[in-house]
């Protein structure tokens, strides 16, 4: 793609936005601050990065607009980088086309703009999908996003539409946007890590942009730089077990799909009259939604509909508009497959005969990450493998050479956990030992064997 006038309109002097992950972020096209300044962009100001992890870490109140200007600015040094040392010079060499640089930065920084509010639950019960909201706002005349992509050129929209949905022919941009080492991945890695207060996230950017490189029309890595990317992958695998995995955060995240379960039974049940209109998200409850309907929705908008609903007349919408609005996770056990359909029956049972209704206080979570994968030729779902390029350029794969990656290599990690009230758990553990019935026991042995902290009397009759 040839840049057109406006494309390759650049400032005399940079600007710059302070970033404490990247320090500077440093734009010098009006391209770039002209989407920036879109209304669909500024709307994610509005939307948080990490959605509920912020009930566990208090810290992480970051929001998709810091991640997606961090993200242009790894991809910036990323193709600054390549446009330096790797530049293309014949048509087949497999080296980087710096005719792709407004392409790729564009991407960048509108990978994340389809996200709505508490993303992935929201998107559970209201049938919205990010990635594709993402490549609607490219795409449709009605955005602002549209309007300046449209004045590259008439065609530049479906371009960076077609890098976000993986179609787009140069595997080389696709990659640097969506890889198991990527751009995206970079950013909020160290953002994520630095808001949350922790440093399992921590690993050498500076090496690794130093070591990524363009190859044979792949993206690839100096050998030398190895050990770099190890810690990358190790730190990843970190933070999906420590931070995204964590149980509270998914605790407060099964009260909110129950607390949008809920809302959305009372909306369409007219026996269940709801005082509050929740007029933006009527849309969404009716099922009938747009695009400008979604652009309208946000974090605070949300969050404004919770504290109203505390005052509703529908007990249970109520309640759990009481707990997430004042952080009262439900609590979890971790189980296995042979386990979980005793223990399910059990914990049913159980909050049905106190009082609670299952569809709403009952819940089944399972988070799993795969920290590296590998092709496997029968594999249907192979992600791009990590390679690595030696000086005499052999190409060798991650693993084959790292006994540290080959060891999270091509297995699955999380768990699988339950989740109910604490009120039941409390309920159980004050119950005389000698009283308590046979889910009662079942329930209570399981959360002893994680947690090891109910009472003394009622571990010593269990074990």
């Amino acid at each position: 793609m040839k840049d057109s006038n406006y494309a390759s309109k650049s400032f005399s002097r940079e600007k710059v936005f302070r970033d404490p992950v990247h320090d500077y972020i440093h734009v010098k096209d009006q391209v770039i601050l002209d989407l920036i300044d879109t209304s669909e962009f500024q709307r994610l100001r509005r939307i948080k990065q990490l959605g509920t992890s912020s009930y566990t870490f208090h810290g992480a109140e970051h929001t998709r607009f810091n991640h997606s200007l961090g993200v242009y600015e790894v991809m910036r040094r990323i193709e600054s980088n390549f446009s330096r040392n790797y530049p293309s010079q014949t048509e087949h060499d497999g080296l980087w086309d710096s005719q792709e640089r407004l392409l790729v930065l564009c991407a960048a920084l509108l990978h994340d703009i389809g996200h709505g509010p508490f993303s992935h639950t929201f998107e559970g019960i209201f049938n919205t999908d990010h990635e594709l909201l993402t490549q609607a706002i490219i795409t449709s005349p009605e955005t602002e996003i549209n309007k300046v992509l449209r004045s590259v050129s008439p065609d530049f929209p479906e371009l960076v539409a077609s890098v976000i949905n993986k179609t787009y022919p140069n595997k080389q941009v696709v990659q640097l946007i969506s890889s198991q080492i990527d751009a995206d991945r970079m950013d909020y890695l160290l953002r994520d890590a630095y808001y949350a207060g922790v440093s399992y996230g921590t690993f050498d950017l500076t090496r690794i942009l130093r070591v990524i490189r363009p190859f044979n029309h792949q993206i690839a890595f100096d050998y030398s730089g190895m050990h770099a990317v190890e810690d990358y992958i190790v730190s990843r695998y970190q933070m999906y077990m420590q931070v995204y995995f964590h149980p509270v955060s998914r605790g407060m995240e099964q009260i909110l799909q129950s607390l949008f379960a809920r809302a959305k039974e009372c909306y369409l049940n007219a026996d269940m009259h709801m005082k509050h209109p929740a007029s933006l998200l009527k849309p969404f409850l009716e099922g009938n939604w747009d695009l400008q309907d979604y652009l309208r929705l946000d974090d605070h908008i949300m969050s404004s509909y919770f504290t109203h609903w505390l005052a509703e007349d529908d007990p249970i919408l109520v309640d759990l508009a009481y707990r997430f609005v004042n952080r009262k996770p439900f609590k979890s056990i971790i189980v296995t497959k042979d386990e979980v359909v005793q223990l399910k029956t059990a914990l049913m049972d159980e909050l049905v005969r106190a009082g609670y209704d299952p569809d709403y206080y009952f819940s089944e979570n399972s988070s799993y990450d795969l920290p590296y994968d590998y092709y496997r030729p029968y594999n249907t779902s192979n992600k791009t493998q990590i390679e690595l390029v030696t000086k005499t350029n052999q190409v060798v794969e991650l693993a084959t050479v790292s006994p540290l990656v080959n060891a999270l290599a091509g297995k699955v990690r999380g768990d699988y956990r339950l989740y109910f009230p604490k009120e039941l758990l409390s309920e159980l553990e004050n119950t005389p030992a000698d009283e308590l019935n046979e889910n009662q026991i079942m329930i209570l042995a399981a959360y002893v064997t994680e947690h090891n902290d109910v009472t003394h009397h009622i571990q010593q009759w269990l074990f």
